[in-house]
């Protein structure tokens, strides 16, 4: 997902191909995210993980076969990118509905946190690494690893110990229907799960979506640096996620109160969108150098900053959702979550993509974090009216 944006640039990929591709590798997932949602509270949630990450791991082999012999296109990336795309979908509910059976309710906040820390452990690495091995040997074997990870992440996966409890449910299509309506009106029976969901959809379309498809454009057409420093700045987004982790961790991590991290996260949020917009702009670029390593410290800080911030909204949300959520329940509701905030990031990089053909990109970041920054302001005023 690093690298990918950079291969369909250089494969005469344009602006709109990215988010394309951005739009691709979330929507399938969305669509899937409901029926994932019944199948996670049906099934064992354990086996869903390994036979998903199996197949991904398929898919991305045979991809990286093709590649290998010279058979690989766009168009071939694209459809691969929707069937990763729909077993991801498969694979998320399950794993979030399964972690509340593994842990004590009062730990979520703790253990959610380290699992974010140590998934950024694992990755922080990673865009360093790819990027260098794109520049230097090409995108075949960065899809070979990426395949292979995927066959070392089922094979973990089949060492957890978890204990699927079976439940009576309706068989058939109406079954599911009537299960997936279910799952829709305890959340929307739930006012303050509601307005999460509405949040993240709005906090994924303006923010998140800034890093699939403005800043690789960005990078590659306003600044001159090489693909190994984007590889460094992508490892400063993870790098502030490990430190946002593990921040919200140590502050909240035995707290149950919602509304402190997040206003954190959010006005931290805020905030580095109008930096990072500030140093976009033509005169800043010209002040330091589009190849200066000031500016190369200054964005890197930034990007950290931003990726800790999205943490602190993260973390006790999903904890928030695991406390107040039946065992029942559990995947349907993270799948609706899911299907509701995540369907802001497709959405955004197409909307990103069509404006940045007719519009500036700094003045575009520049709407997006003042627009950011208003409905923060009203989100968490009706949180604590809520909380109340």
């Amino acid at each position: 997902m690093v690298v990918m944006p950079l291969y369909i640039i250089d494969n005469g990929g344009s602006g709109a191909t990215v988010g394309l591709f951005s739009f691709l590798s979330l929507v399938p997932a969305l669509l899937v995210y409901p029926f994932a949602g019944v199948l996670g509270d049906r099934m064992n949630r354990k086996k869903i993980m390994v036979l998903t990450d199996f197949g991904s791991a398929g898919a991305i082999l045979g991809l990286a076969i093709l590649s290998y012999f010279g058979r690989m296109n766009l168009s071939l990336l694209l459809i691969v990118q929707i069937v990763i795309s729909l077993l991801n979908g498969l694979f998320d509910p399950a794993t979030k509905g399964m972690l509340p059976k593994l842990v004590k309710q009062d730990e979520l906040n703790w253990v959610n946190s380290q699992v974010a820390s140590l998934r950024g452990v694992s990755v922080l690495l990673g865009p360093v690494i790819g990027t260098a091995l794109y520049a230097h040997i090409g995108i075949t074997i960065l899809l070979f690893i990426n395949g292979i990870s995927f066959l070392l992440s089922g094979i973990s996966e089949m060492l957890i110990r978890y204990k699927h409890i079976k439940r009576e449910s309706a068989e058939g299509l109406s079954g599911i229907a009537g299960d997936l309506i279910e799952g829709i009106r305890f959340v929307m029976a739930n006012k303050i799960i509601a307005k999460l969901c509405c949040f993240l959809l709005i906090l994924y379309a303006l923010a998140q979506s800034i890093f699939s498809v403005v800043f690789p454009l960005f990078f590659k057409t306003r600044l001159e640096y090489s693909d190994t420093k984007y590889g460094y700045l992508q490892s400063m987004l993870i790098l502030g996620m490990l430190i946002g982790s593990s921040f919200v961790g140590l502050l909240f991590g035995k707290k149950t109160n919602l509304l402190k991290p997040l206003k954190v996260g959010t006005v931290s949020l805020s905030v580095t969108m109008l930096m990072l917009s500030a140093l976009m702009f033509p005169p800043s670029i010209s002040v330091f150098g589009r190849a200066s390593i000031p500016y190369f410290v200054i964005l890197a800080v930034i990007l950290c900053a931003f990726s800790a911030s999205i943490m602190f909204i993260n973390v006790p949300v999903n904890s928030f959702i695991q406390r107040e959520t039946p065992n029942e329940y559990m995947s349907r509701v993270f799948s609706i979550m899911g299907m509701i905030s995540r369907g802001g990031i497709p959405f955004g990089a197409l909307l990103y993509g069509v404006i940045l053909e007719r519009w500036e990109m700094h003045y575009t970041v520049l709407v997006a974090a003042l627009l950011m920054m208003m409905i923060s302001n009203v989100f968490l005023t009706s949180i604590e009216k809520a909380q109340d």
